[in-house]
């Protein structure tokens, strides 16, 4: 069996070959229809036959992953702004000494902590943050050095080292934080997979974040959907109808999935497809 992955979240997911008619990247072009499914985006006219859009992130992460990415864009964003005001306080307590009462340990920061345990599969933001460690820490430790310098009458030494460091430490972490958000919005080019089920004409489209690779599967290593449960799937009815079960391959694993299982909404029956222009494969 020949199979497809793709990236969806933090999920990889294979389609059989057969079940792919194409790709396409998506560019949020599509026609609206009521529905009270959240995963159904609209419709997308291919080859004179309206195709239903489903967002798979929805259907196997219960959020979109424009969604998950947003959300990660505004936390780095409160994260860039809470070590604006980290060096803020600091100065306020060099300069006119006021209390400090901000986080000297890196560990014990809200962002360190969270920078610990962060979890990725997108290789590029991986090496972004990983270059965090050294600005960060070193901008923590800035905090005992200049409030000893003033307990020691040296208050003027310390306003020069924390000028020092706010124009290149403190600028070098500022930069790593945009870096890191322009990475996350850069990084995610949507496409859209048009499955079918004759070898002809589309039958739905699902919205995945990236083709991954290709590979050849045998019928006895597909695992029993007990084992999904076990990598983070909660299983609603409509998930678990369209899993066929779990593909290990040494420390990485995918779900294969049956696109056939969802279905397509009844209200398409009476919708009149638009004239388009050919889609091409990319």
């Amino acid at each position: 069996m020949d199979l497809i992955n793709f990236r969806v979240g933090q999920k990889t997911i294979s389609l059989k070959i057969l079940d792919i008619l194409l790709t396409e990247r998506y560019e949020g072009d599509l026609t609206s229809l009521p529905n009270e499914n959240p995963s159904f985006l609209g419709v997308k006219d291919y080859m004179g036959t309206p195709t239903p859009i489903f967002d798979l992130g929805i259907i196997l992460n219960k959020k979109s992953s424009y969604d998950i990415n947003n959300a990660l864009v505004e936390l780095l964003k409160n994260k860039e702004e809470e070590h604006r005001q980290w060096l803020q306080a600091l100065e306020r307590s060099v300069i006119k000494g006021q209390d400090f009462d901000k986080a000297r340990d890196p560990k014990q920061c809200s962002f360190g902590q969270w920078l610990a345990n962060f979890k990725t599969e997108n290789e590029d933001l991986k090496a972004i943050l990983s270059r965090f460690e050294e600005p960060h820490n070193r901008l923590h430790a800035l905090a005992d050095k200049l409030l000893t310098l003033c307990e020691q009458d040296k208050k003027q030494q310390a306003i020069t080292m924390l000028e020092k460091e706010r124009a290149t430490t403190y600028i070098k972490l500022m930069r790593l934080f945009e870096s890191a958000r322009e990475q996350i919005s850069l990084d995610h080019k949507p496409i859209i997979v048009f499955t079918t089920q004759d070898g002809h004409k589309p039958h739905i489209g699902l919205l995945v974040d990236q083709v991954e690779d290709n590979i050849h599967c045998e019928e006895d290593e597909i695992k029993s959907l007990s084992e999904i449960t076990n990598i983070g799937f909660e299983i609603d009815p409509q998930t678990k109808k369209m899993m066929q079960g779990l593909i290990k391959r040494g420390n990485t694993h995918s779900v294969l999935i049956d696109p056939s299982s969802i279905f397509r909404p009844e209200h398409l029956q009476g919708y009149e497809p638009e004239e388009t222009e050919s889609y091409g494969l990319f």
